[in-house]
């Protein structure tokens, strides 16, 4: 099989390489920077800009299945830069897609895609996209997943959208590190009464699903033009892995607390002091933050299951395991 990875150097996507690799496929990457690790994989890289439709569809050219993991997260920055690479750059996946042939397209979306501001409990995928969203990068994924969903079965290709929920193992450059440089530093503080539950979603499981979602991907399948919650089928007590994860690099549990209101009315001022000012990097705290780390999120993964087998190769306990080598590693 020949498969094109976009954002293969980052996170998820270099992990889906390299079980694309270890499985023998033939597997190109497209992405703007230069990666060791794709050199040491062997992998053909097309370096390009996903808002480059002309890159992105040359990118295409002779693949049997797409896996479109590249996209700016985060909760703040203009709009232009999210709908620009999250929104435009997937429209550029699919007409790439349908323009050369490519049979199966597998999207990266998110559960933020029909969060609110409302706690999620065991939900499944009959959650209506909300009216209003708190921040860009769940607006513009929610568009692009859409537009995913509705290209299904349009000019010979079949699409899917996983939807893994707080990803987070070895490599991660995004969530662990956060949590940890603001336990270091002094900031970080429990939002709620700690005690939400969230799904979690280890990053080589997420990977795997991945690559399931693909191979039960065709045009007659249930799979195509569905989505997916992918996470591990138990939540979690979020404040509870967090002092875990902090206790992996000798750091204490989190002792400080702010209430849920407050946390979304500091989040709104500052959004707005930081819209007014043009001040540099995000805001400390926003009312899309307060309510990821305040609310229940957690998903039923009985479809994914259902329809093409998803089941988590890596046991929580493992996953925490291969966590901490990888942090002691880096330290």
């Amino acid at each position: 099989m020949k498969a094109l990875v976009t954002g293969g150097g980052g996170f998820l996507g270099l992990y889906i390489t390299e079980q694309l690799v270890t499985r023998g496929e033939d597997v190109r990457v497209f992405c703007r920077g230069d990666y060791p690790r794709l050199n040491e994989l062997g992998v053909e890289v097309q370096r390009g800009d996903i808002r480059d439709s002309a890159a992105v569809a040359a990118a295409c050219a002779g693949m049997d299945v797409v896996f479109h993991t590249a996209a700016i997260p985060g909760v703040w920055g203009p709009w232009s830069q999210y709908y620009e690479i999250n929104t435009l750059g997937t429209e550029h996946v699919i007409a790439g897609c349908q323009q050369q042939g490519v049979p199966k397209l597998v999207y990266t979306s998110s559960p933020s895609v029909v969060f609110g501001s409302t706690s999620h409990e065991n939900a499944d995928e009959s959650l209506p996209y909300p009216t209003e969203y708190a921040c860009h990068y769940p607006h513009t994924k929610a568009l692009a997943e859409q537009a995913v969903l509705a290209a299904n079965g349009q000019r010979g290709l079949a699409t899917c959208a996983l939807r893994p929920h707080l990803i987070w193992g070895p490599r991660d450059n995004h969530l662990v590190p956060r949590l940890i440089q603001r336990a270091r530093s002094g900031r970080l503080r429990r939002v709620g009464d700690g005690s939400n539950l969230v799904s979690m979603t280890y990053v080589e499981n997420t990977a795997h699903a991945h690559l399931q979602a693909a191979d039960a991907l065709n045009a007659d399948s249930a799979v195509a033009g569905q989505a997916y919650f992918i996470n591990e089928p138990e939540p979690v007590n979020l404040w509870q892995w967090i002092d875990q994860l902090l206790a992996l690099v000798d750091l204490p549990p989190v002792k400080r607390s702010v209430s849920t209101k407050t946390a979304l009315r500091i989040g709104g001022a500052l959004e707005t002091v930081y819209r007014l000012l043009h001040l540099p990097g995000e805001p400390p705290m926003t009312r899309f933050l307060a309510a990821q780390l305040s609310c229940s999120h957690y998903y039923s993964v009985e479809k994914a299951r259902r329809d093409f087998g998803y089941a988590p190769q890596v046991t929580f306990p493992e996953a925490m395991q291969r966590l901490q080598r990888d942090l002691a590693a880096r330290a």
